[in-house]
């Protein structure tokens, strides 16, 4: 992964993996995800809430890559509740969009009480999940916001968007990932 600083301040992520088959390149303006409420959505409740855009999700025809971008609420928890999807797919998060003093917590764990990552994270830092549960939170008073960068294991089977394990002390709280799922035919 790249990330380069553009003109006007923008900023462009390159994410890539290895294909065997020929995807067409695919331009998704940014107001098209909005738009829609299959890839931008409200999800989790009092404490959790947060917006999801999926801008390369059912929407792109590719092989590996999902991505998107997470905007939370103040001081809220994100990837709430704590899920994994390492059978399907690893993940990175890009944090964004959280000028100092902002930060947050991210947690990466296959024991909780084990965490094999617990760290403070700002703007420009980026985190890499191949496997565990990785719920992160907000500092008070600041979103956590982030690039996600999601790699399906397997080329077309496993790109499933918002398939997950919820990690089973929190298996009663929804994920809130299903209005950015493809009905798979």
């Amino acid at each position: 992964m790249r990330v380069r600083p553009g003109a006007a301040g923008c900023d462009f992520a390159d994410v890539a993996a290895p294909v065997d088959r020929t995807h067409p390149v695919q331009f998704i303006p940014f107001a098209a995800v909005k738009t829609d409420s299959g890839l931008h959505f409200a999800a989790g409740g009092p404490a959790s809430k947060r917006e999801l855009n999926v801008l390369m999700g059912k929407n792109v025809e590719a092989g590996r890559i999902m991505a998107g971008v997470t905007f939370s609420e103040h001081g809220n928890w994100t990837s709430w509740p704590p899920h994994e999807h390492a059978v399907l797919a690893e993940e990175a998060y890009l944090y964004i969009d959280m000028p100092a003093p902002a930060f947050g917590v991210q947690l990466v764990y296959t024991n909780p009480r084990e965490p094999e990552l617990a760290t403070i994270v700002r703007e420009g830092d980026v985190v890499l999940m191949p496997a565990g549960y990785h719920p992160n939170v907000a500092a008070p008073g600041h979103p956590i916001n982030f690039l996600w960068m999601m790699a399906a294991n397997r080329e077309d089977d496993d790109r499933l968007y918002g398939v997950v394990n919820v990690q089973p002390e929190f298996a009663t709280t929804p994920s809130g990932l299903d209005a950015g799922r493809a009905d798979k035919k």
